[in-house]
């Protein structure tokens, strides 16, 4: 096999669920190929080089191997490599969400009884 559809690439390195779902990203503009925008019939080669937006996580792989149908999660991994600085971005900006969490003001487990709400009332009336 020498070049394969990006969707359908997409899905079998298991970045999309469906290929429905690479298809719209890649034609919504979420895939770039060698720094380009793409259709979803553009066909890829070992050695491109794609920049994937996914749920505002940015990863860039370079292709190491091809593959049209979905296989096996540790198959997928070997499809692509990831590179660093991409690895350190994601990691840097899991770290920044896990802060924020971290610093929101916690929800209470249960609902107030009927004595917190008393008190609760009589404070906002004051």
């Amino acid at each position: 096999m020498e070049k394969v559809r990006v969707d359908r690439w997409l899905w079998a390195a298991r970045f999309f669920k469906t290929r429905s779902l690479a298809s719209k990203a890649v034609s919504g503009g979420k895939v770039h190929v060698n720094g380009q925008r793409v259709k979803a019939a553009r066909l890829l080669v070992v050695g491109d080089v794609l920049q994937i937006n996914r749920f505002e996580v940015e990863f860039v792989v370079t292709v190491l191997g091809l593959a049209d149908k979905r296989g096996p999660a540790k198959v997928a991994r070997t499809l692509y490599e990831e590179s660093p600085e991409s690895e350190a971005a994601r990691e840097s900006q899991r770290d920044e969400k896990r802060l924020q969490r971290m610093s929101a003001p916690k929800m209470p487990d249960q609902r107030p009884s009927k004595r917190d709400r008393r008190l609760i009332r009589e404070f906002v009336r004051k």
